[in-house]
Parts: structure tokens; sequence; C-alpha cells
């Protein structure tokens, strides 16, 4: 599968070239940083990143895939913090394609299309610490 090219431009005049998944679209905003080990899904629908540009610094992104929504016995969430996806994009070092996981349903590149959400990746993420 050939990939767009993508780029991200920083008010600081930096420009740093990847590759595209997820929605084909510009956005702007606010770039974050979550170095945690909680997992990309949780991330995606964390509210705390409403409308920010999200970079995940694990190296391991997208390859368990995105399992069916749903909430459990008591309301809660199954596998996401909230309903929706809350980033305006996503930023990781490298996207697998390839997903394998017993609940996976969907790949993170075709979730983030339904959302809208373009992402990246293909960057030096060391390069784009402050």
């Amino acid at each position: 599968m050939s990939q767009q090219s993508a780029v991200l431009h920083l008010e600081d005049g930096a420009v740093f070239e990847g590759r595209l998944f997820g929605a084909q679209k510009s956005v702007a905003g606010e770039v974050v940083f979550q170095t945690g080990m909680v997992g990309y899904p949780e991330s995606l629908t964390d509210p705390s990143y409403r409308s920010q540009i999200l970079v995940l610094t694990y190296p391991l992104i997208g390859n368990y895939g995105i399992p069916e929504g749903g909430d459990d016995e008591f309301g809660i969430r199954k596998w996401f913090e909230s309903a929706k996806i809350h980033v305006s994009a996503l930023i990781v070092g490298e996207y697998s394609q390839q997903y394998s996981h017993f609940s996976a349903q969907k790949s993170l590149s075709d979730w983030l299309k339904e959302y809208d959400i373009p992402a990246i990746e293909g960057i030096d993420l060391d390069l784009i610490r402050y």
C-alpha cells in the first residue's frame, strides 16, 4: 500500500516530512506529547486531548487494531476513555498497518478516517521534542 506524503509545520518554522494515514486533511493545533504506556485507543479518546495534535512516543502504534466500542454492565466504556476521538490529529514514529488482536474489528487508520482525523508517521520524534 502506497502512502501519501504529509508535512508537519511548526510555529518556529521547522518542517518535518512523513507519511499520511487516517483522514486526508490539514489541521492546526497545539502539539502535545503522550509518553505513557497506556494504549493508543485510550489516548485518542481521552477528552483531555481535545483539539490537540497528539504525539505518541510509544514505538508500537496500530499493531493491535481497534476493538468494537461498547459499554460494560456498569455503563462504562470497555476499551475507550469516551465515546469518540478527541484529538485533532495524530503523530507517530511508525504505524503498523498489519494488526493482530482477538478484539480488533478495524485498523487504526480506518478508525481515524471514520472520525475525519489525519495522522502522520515516519517522523523522527526526537527531532520535534523541545
